[in-house]
């Protein structure tokens, strides 16, 4: 660690113990970084947000799913995601299409411009992460992939129990 990586004792903290420091620090740290994530989706395609990239995401991901799916696996409300779904087909990103089991049930799914779109600022996004992690070493990057990976999976995140 170098020494502009060690926090002096001017930095923030709650608590007594360097657990309690390292805390304070991924807090403030995903928070600059969700920060820098919303701005950056917005030059990487001017009108696809990062929720809706990511809600386009998902969709490509399952192969169409029901916007209520969608809520309930972001844990989001149902009117957010409404509109979110009702601008993406605005757009012309999304389509609804009736299940041929049920026709009640409408299942979203993307459209080719919602295709094309996606892949597009993917792209953008894989090239930004490469630029910013050009200098890190592999290990590095093992690491903090999977540490990504930990702190996702948490169970709590999948009840609408995360706050970060």
């Amino acid at each position: 660690m170098t020494a502009a990586e060690v926090p002096d004792e001017t930095t923030v903290t709650r608590g007594d113990r360097p657990a309690d420091a390292a805390v304070e620090t991924i807090q403030r740290e995903m928070t600059a970084f969700a920060r820098r994530a919303r701005a950056s989706a917005g030059r990487m395609h001017p009108e696809l947000s990062l929720v809706s990239y990511t809600l386009l995401g998902h969709l490509e991901e399952r192969d169409g799913c029901r916007a209520t799916d969608l809520a309930a696996h972001y844990a989001l409300d149902k009117s957010t995601v409404s509109r979110q779904v009702s601008a993406l087909e605005h757009a012309g990103l999304v389509e609804r299409r009736v299940t041929p089991d049920d026709h009640r049930v409408q299942v979203l799914h993307l459209t080719r411009a919602g295709r094309r779109i996606l892949a597009q600022v993917t792209e953008s996004r894989r090239t930004a992460f490469r630029e910013r992690l050009a200098d890190w070493p592999e290990e590095d990057l093992i690491r903090f992939a999977a540490y990504l990976e930990r702190y996702n999976a948490w169970q709590g995140a999948a009840s609408g129990e995360d706050q970060g």
